[in-house]
């Protein structure tokens, strides 16, 4: 921090009750069919998938981009660039908006730990306040980074704390403490593209900060460690996969996925993947790493199978905002790499696994983010592919990965810019989308497979931060 805090708790703006009613979606007509022949909001789904609810944008958050989800119990939190929602999911089948808060700084990527939320500004503001305004990195008093606050009361959050970190943050994985730490959640920080000309994000980048927050005193939180991964300086970059970008060079990390109850993480650094141990949370460790100069272009998320035997790496050809889902692409470019993990860490690539449902020029399309759904014998996955929609997929078998399912929308009318999901994550029961232009969707997956696990019940879920699954 280069200011000091100022009631920053007040400036919070929030929407409550009527905001966001939730729209019911009957069964649909037309299935199995791609979103390129579909019209604008028309939906097309695989039989199997049930559109269940959608909430559309609205409130203070009308005019932003749908993010990143986390969920506690039952209410869905939802990433935006104008801030986040809270929602009650207690009915899957009529989800009701908490409360909106308005605090715009993009990602807005989120997470919760019992009382505590966690939002990641990556985008230069005037101040750390919820009233901010743009303003050049250049200045050295403008700030990035974590914002932290208190819901205790879901229908009145409020705003106690900020901590900037370098290159602000793009995303946060939430690693929880152990042993005589178990009050302490540690935030990695993933933030990239330095320039020389920003006081604080000054090349070289090839580090993560580490946010320490002790819980029962958060205001505390501070940054207490950037670890350099990268000492080599990574990836250099060069040519791309494609003549729409270009190889990125790894000035830091997209995204990281831990599994803390293996002491492990995975990497999606630019380009770089890499595996780390952190059995100390405070002290990561690079213990693996691999790269695909042919195919990748830019590492950008990462999701372990439940026991920790394989993960998948992402690849955002295009940076989300390009159409990418095409035979010109092809299945390798913009897709997900599977890798098999060794009993010593090491990684062996087996597959790549891509939507074959080509879509259509204007529908920015590229793998995103998503989930495994955890059934015994099984590694299975729901994604998100902008534009190209929802993918239920397994890859049980490394190297022949299959599409189960799907669901998507038509395209967005000609010149309305970037659109589709952006996360869809597996939480009891049901599958959750945030779109970033159609709002918040309810799906459900009805397959034999997930009879046992659908009733099972977690309290929490932070994806990038993988729980111990009880597989069934």
């Amino acid at each position: 921090m280069r200011k000091p805090l100022l009631a920053i708790a007040a400036a919070a703006a929030l929407v409550t009750s009527g905001a966001g009613a939730a729209l019911a979606v009957g069964p649909d007509d037309r299935v199995g069919v791609s979103g390129t022949d579909l019209k604008t909001d028309e939906i097309g789904r695989s039989a199997n998938v049930k559109h269940l609810a959608n909430i559309a944008p609205s409130g203070v958050l009308a005019q932003g981009v749908g993010t990143d989800l986390a969920f506690q119990d039952d209410k869905a939190f939802v990433g935006n660039y104008d801030g986040f929602s809270i929602i009650d999911i207690r009915n899957p089948k009529k989800p009701k908006t908490i409360v909106q808060v308005s605090c715009p700084g993009s990602q807005n990527d989120i997470s919760v730990s019992g009382d505590l939320l966690y939002l990641s500004t990556d985008s230069s503001r005037s101040d750390d306040s919820c009233a901010s305004t743009s303003q050049s990195a250049t200045i050295k008093e403008s700030w990035e980074g974590i914002k932290i606050f208190d819901i205790s009361d879901v229908k009145n959050p409020k705003y106690i704390k900020s901590v900037e970190t370098a290159c602000g943050s793009h995303t946060h994985t939430l690693v929880p403490g152990k042993g005589k730490n178990n009050k302490t959640d540690y935030l990695y920080v993933s933030s990239y593209s330095p320039r020389d000309t920003f006081p604080d994000c000054k090349t070289p980048h090839d580090l993560i900060s580490i946010v320490k927050v002790d819980t029962k005193n958060p205001t505390s939180a501070a940054v207490i460690a950037t670890p350099n991964l990268f000492p080599d300086g990574g990836n250099p970059g060069g040519p791309g996969p494609t003549p729409i970008a270009s190889r990125s060079a790894t000035t830091g990390c997209h995204d990281i996925t831990a599994l803390p109850h293996k002491d492990l993480a995975a990497g999606a650094c630019m380009g770089d993947g890499i595996i780390m141990d952190i059995e100390n949370p405070e002290k990561p460790r690079v213990i693996e790493r691999v790269r695909d100069d042919e195919n990748f272009a830019f590492w950008h998320s990462a999701t372990f199978n439940a026991d920790a035997s394989k993960v998948i790496f992402t690849d955002e050809l295009g940076g989300g905002g390009a159409a990418t889902c095409n035979a010109a692409i092809g299945p390798n470019r913009g897709a997900n790499a599977i890798y098999d993990i060794s009993k010593y860490g090491r990684l062996d690539f087996k597959s790549y696994y891509k939507i074959d449902r080509h879509q259509g020029p204007t529908e920015n399309c590229v793998a995103h983010n998503g989930s495994i759904i955890p059934v015994a014998g099984r590694d299975l996955m729901v994604q998100s592919w902008y534009q190209g929609g929802v993918s239920i997929w397994d890859f049980t078998d490394s190297e022949n990965p299959k599409e189960l399912g799907y669901f998507e929308r038509g395209p967005l009318p000609e010149g309305a810019g970037t659109g589709g999901t952006w996360s869809t994550y597996y939480y009891n029961g049901h599958m959750y989308s945030s779109d970033i232009a159609r709002g918040f969707d309810v799906l459900k997956w009805v397959d034999p497979s997930t009879k046992k696990i659908d009733k099972q019940i977690m309290d929490e879920l932070n994806v990038q931060s993988q729980p111990k699954y009880k597989v069934r």
